[in-house]
């Protein structure tokens, strides 16, 4: 019966709701599982198709990019594979925010604001169309049926963006209902919220855990303290994405409930980059997306050398990310999958990792938690938070428009306050820049207190 449920949402309920929503995912869901077992050569071939499609959509249709191109006296034809996107600069936070308006297609349909969550420091702004939407929707659908997952078997998601959860009227309730998807939030993790938390995912008994790999090895350590069963569950994997996965987290959370850890590598900004599939290969969503490689100086590094991830994602024609730099270290592999995929693979990912932080009164919760306070603040272009102690925490904040005002350090101490505790002193500090760690590496939520 459970299977029967499966089938008819996935071949009937979700293709009606992506049909009126005038996405386009279930197409091509459809083509990139038959794409995907295509020998290299042919992959190549059809990766090099998309690719003069878009850069030809974005010369005739985005004021950016047809004088970025002119000015480098560059026709579509001078861009045939990835490799001539060298011809190309580089897309960052900073000139999206400056070119914005002119980064839009002039036949650009309906686009909805998004925005990064921040623990870049720089929260980005965006549009997103149907286009991308539906490219998004069908890549990571594409790997959770790798899975044996579909839309329809029952999933528990983790997640910390406020623009999920409070997104929870009457239809997206009725809907996850429908879908059997339900969403928890992942900030104030006191240990009664996570032993309720665990209740809840043996009462539901989930195909599918999905969400931060922080919060399902917080719940694995609080299970494991308290001597909770998870792994008779019949979970058939938890699907982390959104921090790093170090190998310990994926350790734990596998022993303690008792099914394998498929890592997912992207963002909101880049999309769905790269899917761990069963045989362990972190396969890129090669038919949408570039990845490049590049060194300090912004060189294309080959396969098997580590270096920044840029991305250029083939479906974003109508708002475009072009080279666009993710701030990420990674490598991309040399050698291919035992699966039979042809899908080139991310050998390695040094992706940012956002700490967990503790209240006062001993909550722990997600760093996003403070991230989401800052983020949403306008003028503010860069910060830092450090939990120094349990009573101090301190913020620098990058504040381009002279004194830091008033009003706004404020909203950021009582903000902090609100989840942290009120007794909890703020210090707020105005700084030129925020400069990264010893390693090079930029961190934007330290916690000092120590770990559970």
């Amino acid at each position: 019966m459970t299977a029967l449920y499966t089938r008819f949402i996935s071949a009937i309920i979700f293709p009606l709701q992506e049909y009126f929503k005038k996405h386009d995912s279930v197409r091509r869901r459809r083509q990139l599982e038959q794409s995907q077992w295509l020998p290299l050569e042919k992959l190549q071939q059809l990766q090099n198709h998309n690719l003069q499609r878009f850069i030809t959509q974005l010369y005739q249709q985005v004021p950016y990019y047809r004088s970025l191109m002119q000015q480098h006296s560059l026709t579509p034809e001078a861009i045939q594979t990835a490799a001539d996107l060298s011809k190309l600069p580089f897309l960052t936070k900073a000139l999206i925010s400056e070119h914005f308006t002119t980064l839009k297609a002039g036949n650009a349909g309906e686009l909805k604001r998004f925005n990064t969550g921040g623990s870049s420091g720089q929260p980005l702004i965006f549009l997103l169309g149907n286009e991308r939407v539906s490219h998004d929707v069908a890549a990571k659908w594409r790997a959770t049926r790798w899975w044996n997952v579909d839309i329809g078997d029952k999933e528990i998601v983790a997640w910390g963006s406020p623009i999920e959860l409070n997104a929870q009227d009457k239809a997206r309730i009725w809907r996850d209902r429908l879908f059997r998807s339900e969403l928890v939030p992942a900030f104030d993790l006191t240990e009664d919220k996570l032993l309720s938390f665990l209740q809840q995912i043996r009462d539901v008994k989930p195909r599918m855990l999905f969400g931060y790999p922080s919060v399902y090895h917080l719940l694995a350590q609080t299970a494991q303290r308290h001597g909770i069963a998870m792994n008779n569950l019949g979970i058939k994997v938890v699907f982390v994405t959104s921090e790093r996965l170090y190998p310990y987290q994926r350790e734990l959370i596998s022993s303690v409930f008792g099914a394998p850890v498929a890592n997912g590598y992207g963002g909101r900004d880049a999309g769905f980059i790269a899917h761990q599939c069963p045989h362990g290969g972190m396969h890129l969503s090669y038919e949408d997306i570039i990845v490049e490689i590049v060194d300090a100086q912004g060189q294309v590094l080959p396969a098997g050398q580590a270096g920044e991830i840029v991305v250029t994602h083939l479906a974003t024609s109508e708002f475009p990310f072009v080279r666009y730099r993710t701030g990420d270290v990674g490598t991309i592999a040399t050698n291919s999958c035992s699966c039979g995929r042809s899908l080139p693979l991310l050998e390695s990912i040094e992706g940012r990792s956002t700490d967990f932080v503790m209240a006062a009164d001993g909550t722990m919760m997600h760093g996003l938690a403070l991230i989401y306070i800052l983020r949403d603040i306008s003028g503010i272009t860069a910060f830092k938070i450090v939990q120094e102690s349990l009573s101090l925490t301190t913020v620098q904040v990058v504040w381009q428009q002279g004194e830091l005002p008033a009003d706004i350090r404020q909203q950021i101490s009582s903000g902090l306050q609100a989840r942290l505790g009120q007794n909890v002193d703020i210090d707020v500090q105005q700084c030129d820049e925020i400069k990264p760690e010893k390693s090079g590496k930029y961190r934007y939520v330290i916690s000092k207190v120590t770990a559970v």
